[in-house]
């Protein structure tokens, strides 16, 4: 192993040990209720919601479409990028497990690589301390519990927190190749071949010299090519040239701007035509705090590509409709929100920074639970 990368995961284990601690005890309270209420587990993490489709595509590739009662809509698993999955069947294909054990294995993985990335971010951008804290606080969100279940988040976490750094480190090749996998990974991918885009345009502009780098160029051209691609291929395999958008449409995703997004804040504070379930109220809350987060993360003038990525999930998060007790999921990946508390709590006295820290992880361990035994909707 290069004494590099030794000494980069040597200085991000405590903030690994910790996230692992975090997950863990997560999961442990988790398995107690599955005992308490004999409802299994091991399905509800690795097969159920978005899961199934994961899996689906894994075992057979794309082609599922299944027809809603409600008209005009339909599920087309062509929605779903393929990242995940491919890597889903890769473990089948090497090791003896079945889809739900890869589902599982590929998420922990890619969760506890999001980890050693975003650590290695806080770290490049406030120290050691703020890198650790960070990551403690990504694994104690109040949808944490999406980070161990059999979803796509956690991969694109990683390959987003590895690019950034990379971007932030002016490794250009490397941020480009890891933002097409992100691209490749959710429609949300989009964001940090957003981060390496801009920031790349304004070293073009700044630095004569650096118009004569081909890395700059190549990692430029890279960045988009996961993203626009497989939406290219799902336009060709569906005869339009705006499929993909079409399966999202009937899928009931559309980008409206905010606007279904601000009607279904207000209908939660009202309680005017939204189910009073505590998924919604959780989803109001964490996109509200969201926005507060954005601003004050705007306000600290972050480099340029760690904002843009930000702001542009962010941005997707509220601009889409429906599937409103989903978008904090959807957040998941926008880790340098947190940067504003992290830097609060490593600032604050260990005892104060205790309480807090406990209070957080108490919210995220029975949000966990309620969000896979409980809640009516996908966490």
């Amino acid at each position: 192993m290069p004494r590099r990368l030794r000494g980069a995961l040597h200085r991000a284990a405590p903030a690994l040990a910790l996230y692992v601690a975090a997950r863990l005890t997560g999961l442990a309270l988790a398995a107690l209720v599955s005992v308490w209420t004999k409802r299994p587990m091991w399905p509800r993490l690795g097969a159920s919601w978005d899961s199934k489709w994961y899996m689906g595509i894994a075992q057979h590739g794309y082609g599922t479409v299944i027809t809603a009662k409600t008209p005009g809509v339909s599920y087309n698993d062509m929605a779903f990028f393929p990242l995940y999955p491919a890597l889903e069947r890769a473990v089948t294909t090497v090791f003896p497990v079945g889809a739900v054990d890869a589902g599982l294995a590929a998420a922990w993985l890619s969760a506890g690589a999001a980890a050693v990335g975003i650590y290695a971010v806080g770290e490049r951008l406030h120290g050691r301390g703020v890198g650790i804290t960070l990551v403690l606080l990504w694994g104690l969100l109040p949808h944490a519990i999406v980070e161990t279940m059999a979803y796509s988040e956690s991969l694109m976490t990683a390959l987003s927190a590895f690019s950034l750094y990379a971007v932030l480190t002016r490794r250009w090749l490397w941020a480009g190749s890891l933002a097409l996998l992100a691209g490749l990974t959710r429609p949300n991918g989009l964001a940090v071949a957003a981060a390496v885009l801009a920031t790349a345009a304004l070293v073009l502009w700044r630095s004569r010299g650096a118009r004569d780098d081909w890395r700059v160029w190549a990692g430029a051209a890279l960045a988009p090519l996961g993203w626009a691609g497989y939406v290219a291929w799902v336009g060709l395999s569906s005869g339009s040239l705006l499929g993909y958008f079409d399966i999202q449409s009937n899928w009931g995703s559309r980008f409206d701007f905010g606007v279904s997004e601000f009607e279904f804040l207000k209908g939660v504070f009202t309680d005017r035509g939204t189910p009073a379930h505590l998924t919604y109220y959780m989803g109001a809350a964490v996109l509200l705090v969201a926005l507060v987060a954005l601003v004050l993360f705007a306000l600290d003038r972050p480099p340029l590509p760690v904002l843009v990525y930000a702001l542009v999930l962010v941005v997707i998060a509220f601009g889409g409709t429906k599937f409103y007790a989903c978008k904090p999921r959807f957040l998941l990946p926008a880790f340098p929100l947190l940067l504003p508390a992290a830097l609060a709590l490593t600032r604050a006295r260990p005892r104060t920074a205790a309480v807090l820290v406990s209070c957080v992880a108490l919210i995220s361990f029975v949000y966990g639970v309620h969000s896979l035994f409980y809640a009516s909707t996908a966490p």
